[in-house]
């Protein structure tokens, strides 16, 4: 059963830090191309960041380019979005997905195989 469960949202501050964490399970992240996207009320969804199976690419969206960083852990099938300096328009569910059919670009138009449910991230003062 492929499953991703998102945690680590909440209410934050502008310019503080969150970390996001993605435990996937039934398939293995050296196979897969995993992403983050988001997506705020009354907005479309919106490509976060991806990385590739091997994890030598990493992709991420114009607007969190700089700020937020994707990375792994294989031991724990575990992906993670560190994100800094965060912005009352990064407020929006976080989702994590993943795909075994990307490519070397790691963009954001491929069709996703399987979503996790999404965790919540509000930055508020």
């Amino acid at each position: 059963q492929l499953q991703l469960v998102e945690s680590g949202g909440g209410l934050v501050q502008p310019g503080e830090s969150l970390r996001l964490s993605c435990k996937v399970s039934g398939f293995s992240l050296d196979y897969a191309y995993i992403y983050w996207f988001r997506q705020a009320p009354g907005k479309e969804r919106e490509g976060v960041s991806c990385m590739s199976p091997g994890g030598l690419i990493r992709n991420y969206g114009d607007s969190v380019k700089g700020r937020f960083t994707i990375s792994r852990d294989r031991a724990k099938n575990t992906v993670y979005l560190q994100m800094n300096s965060l912005k009352a328009e990064d407020t929006a569910n976080y989702y994590c997905a993943f795909t075994f059919t990307g490519d070397d670009s790691c963009g954001f138009y491929h069709i996703m195989k399987a979503w996790g449910k999404g965790t919540l991230v509000t930055v508020s003062s």
